[in-house]
């Protein structure tokens, strides 16, 4: 930003009212004249400043909110550079590049520009931190541009793709695969990566190797590869998760841990055999995009409320519900860390252990040598702990184990499959725990379910009949709803990133009376909505009326329970 020295810089604030002269001439007086530090200083917005600098360096001044650009423009110049000069390409006209700059008088960076991408540059003055943002706005863009690249360019060193990229595959020094499958085997990895998946499915068909991401929650066709590189493809991935490769008509479970721009990722693999070759499955868990604290996972605040108040109990049972890829690990862990204060000895019993937390006991389960969620427990219980998490409540000695330890003066975090929170008491009268027992000792269970949210960057309005809002929202007006039209930065799905939609009933002396009568799910749950409990439903229409989600995403995850 231009010095307040500048005679004609300094004018254009003032006959802008942007300041008045004498609050200039007093910061001038006192040996001050950054034009940043005043505008910080009196919480003047940016905008019209750099819009008086851009008149007096004559430089076209660009807002960069509403610019959207295609990402082969952006990528025209690499991010290094873009993070390093601070700039951005927002356009392309004709044989002109548009290009958004903190320092438009750079001309050797312009002059350097013009030779790297055979455009003329056309400098716009723009902040610095407009051009961060849509810097990390077109990130997975910049790393896409980036790999194809490097395939286009790469050699039959192994090492090359990866040492470029900053990927690692432990023990790689050891294999002797043929470059095009490493190649392949790396470009899935990749693209995994760049677009956030969870899993990667690797499914044989009679012609061609289907290569599917599950990206928040939904499976999408990525890549396809000839039939014939199959084999290949699967005995890479099966030697990397140390497999035995002459083995194909078996299932076969393994893992291996890969480090991608400084982020450890652990993956775990399932090999299944198919009519067509072998089906690969692997679940991505990477350590460093976990965001542990329950403030940040959608929980609505009257459950977040009653959840925090549980959780900080002494002793009893906390149940979390819901299926598989619920997010119910997740929740545990953010639980776990919300009252990890150093001060309680917090022991785990999982299957896996999915994410290390620092400061927590963690067991692996292993079924087939005979460390089972109650052989464990008991052993945990001998070691005075102040709480525990189990896995999951699979059978009946589990369950009265984890009963009894709440009992005891334990605060006992567990899961348990059920469609709805109140479910959850007559799935554990179902395994044969005691009445009396659940009664005692359990304090809430919340069940819940993984939507995914509208994409912040293409969220447009629309209207519904009053038909619909009246059965929906008990509103006769039509009613204003939100969706994603599709852009880059969601990979044209309309949704980014989910949210959490959940149940959560406190067990209180009502309901405990119900429990120890041995009542029905239906009853339990009609007792807890007299008395103020809110399904996932309506949980789930609140969130679509506060445009965070879709009618679509909350009636896939909640049509079975209502």
């Amino acid at each position: 930003m231009l010095n307040l020295k500048n005679d004609k810089f300094r004018n254009l604030l003032i006959q802008k009212n942007i300041f008045p002269a004498t609050v200039i001439q007093r910061y001038l007086d006192d040996g001050k004249d950054s034009a940043e530090g005043l505008m910080l200083k009196y919480k003047v917005e940016e905008e019209p400043v750099l819009m008086a600098e851009a008149e007096t360096i004559n430089i076209p001044y660009v807002s960069l909110s509403g610019k959207n650009p295609e990402p082969e423009v952006v990528t025209s110049v690499a991010q290094e550079i873009c993070m390093k000069k601070e700039l951005i390409v927002f356009g392309l006209t004709g044989d002109v590049l548009e290009i958004a700059m903190a320092n438009p008088n750079d001309v050797v960076t312009i002059d350097q520009l013009e030779k790297s991408t055979g455009f003329k540059i056309k400098p716009y003055l723009a902040s610095r931190g407009a051009i961060s943002r849509k810097i990390n706005e077109y990130a997975d863009h910049f790393k896409s541009d980036m790999v194809k690249k490097l395939l286009r360019s790469i050699s039959d060193d192994t090492f090359q793709l990866t040492k470029k990229l900053g990927f690692e595959i432990r023990g790689v020094e050891e294999l002797a695969e043929q470059a095009p499958i490493v190649k392949a085997v790396n470009l899935i990895i990749l693209g995994a990566f760049l677009k956030r998946a969870s899993d990667i499915h690797l499914l044989p068909t009679r012609e061609k190797l289907k290569c599917l991401y599950r990206v928040d929650g939904v499976l999408m066709e990525d890549q396809l590869f000839p039939i014939t590189m199959a084999p290949a493809i699967v005995s890479r991935l099966k030697i990397m998760a140390k497999l035995n490769i002459t083995d194909k008509r078996m299932p076969q479970d393994g893992s291996f841990h890969i480090v991608i721009e400084g982020r450890e990722i652990d993956f775990r693999m399932a090999v299944t055999p198919t009519i067509h070759g072998e089906k690969v499955v692997l679940r991505i868990l990477d350590k460093s995009a976990i965001i542990l604290g329950l403030d940040h996972l959608g929980i609505n605040d009257n459950n977040l409320k009653v959840l925090k108040e549980v959780i900080q109990k002494p002793n009893g049972i906390i149940l979390i519900s819901g299926p598989t890829g619920s997010g119910k690990t997740t929740t545990l862990y953010s639980a776990l860390d919300a009252i990890n204060n150093g001060e309680k000895n917090i022991t785990t019993a999982e299957d896996p252990v999915e994410y290390e937390i620092e400061g927590i006991t963690q067991i692996q389960i292993h079924s087939e040598i005979g460390l089972t969620f109650s052989h464990v427990l008991r052993s945990i219980l001998r070691q005075d702990p102040d709480v525990v998490l189990i896995g999951e409540i699979r059978d009946l000695e589990t369950t009265e184990i984890a009963l009894r330890a709440s009992l005891t003066g334990h605060l006992v975090f567990a899961t348990v499959h059920t469609n709805d929170a109140p479910s959850a008491v007559t799935r554990l009268f179902e395994m044969g725990a005691e009445p009396y027992l659940i009664a005692s000792s359990l304090r809430a269970v919340m069940s819940q379910r993984l939507v995914r949210t509208i994409c912040s960057k293409c969220r447009e309005e629309y209207q519904i009949s009053k038909d619909m809002a009246k059965k929906y929202f008990k509103d006769e007006k039509a009613t204003t709803l939100y969706k994603g039209r599709g852009c880059v930065y969601c990979f044209n799905t309309g949704y980014r990133g989910r949210t959490v939609v959940s149940e959560l009933f406190e067990v209180k002396d009502f309901i405990r009376d119900l429990i120890v009568e041995k009542a029905s799910s239906m009853a339990i749950k009609e007792k807890a909505m007299e008395n103020g409990f809110v399904p996932m439903f309506s949980d789930g229409m609140d969130k679509i009326r506060r445009g965070i989600t879709t009618f679509e995403e909350i009636m896939k995850v909640t049509e079975d329970i209502e």
